[in-house]
């Protein structure tokens, strides 16, 4: 593993400087605690159920279905959603205004039954999510993974990326850059290769003052396109 200024200088050469390349990061936005942990726990489901559905789907397909995944599942109410029956499953299957995969669907109803339950310990699922430390990011992935449904793999990564929570996520560049630098041999799917990972990431956001966000784009922008 090189230092973590090393990788940030050939990151900015690629991209023109190191005002261009903190351009880029800006594009990935990461949010203080507190406002993650003010996040309404209906719009965590939201961002798990667009993870979830945009899987094999075009980001186009997916945005212009949106409003009407709001209404059929009212506004991802997490109450709501974690009582569905397995009659509004099917009635939800059928509707042809949202994508019409039973599996996934019934995966909302799962995803907000872990929510509800996390409100209930924490207060909400939000300041839970808020409050978990980052240095131990494959601890929470485990926890999704485990309690949630579909929340495996990047999954996970990219609903807490996408609610502004620091995540690394194990795409082609950054499973590029962790070979490169000796982290893993290949694209890390164990619990030790994950465990690799998360002590390389503890390292480098150590050495550079920087989130996992923030260092999983700079190993990515790092990677020869």
């Amino acid at each position: 593993m090189r230092p973590f200024s090393v990788i940030l200088a050939e990151a900015a050469s690629r991209k023109g400087g190191l005002a261009a390349l903190e351009a880029k990061l800006g594009e990935t936005p990461v949010l203080p605690r507190d406002r993650i942990a003010a996040l309404p726990d209906h719009r965590i489901l939201a961002a798990m159920t667009r993870r979830i559905f945009s899987a094999g789907f075009s980001a186009p397909v997916i945005a212009a279905k949106w409003p009407a995944f709001e209404s059929a599942f009212r506004d991802f109410d997490p109450q709501a959603c974690a009582a569905l029956t397995d009659e509004d499953i099917d009635a939800l299957a059928a509707d042809r205004g949202i994508v019409r995969n039973r599996a996934k669907i019934d995966a909302v109803r799962v995803n907000a039954a872990l929510l509800v339950a996390l409100a209930r310990e924490h207060g909400s699922a939000a300041r839970f999510l808020a409050d978990w430390p980052e240095e131990d990011l494959v601890g929470l992935l485990r926890l999704l993974q485990e309690r949630g449904r579909h929340l495996g793999g990047d999954s996970g990564m990219r609903v807490l990326r996408a609610i502004g929570k620091p995540a690394f996520v194990t795409t082609r560049d950054v499973v590029a850059a962790l070979i490169r630098e000796g982290v893993v041999a290949r694209a890390p799917s164990s619990a030790r290769d994950l465990a690799l990972v998360q002590r390389a990431f503890n390292r480098w956001s150590a050495e550079s003052g920087r989130n996992l966000t923030e260092i999983s784009r700079i190993l990515a922008l790092s990677v020869p396109s």
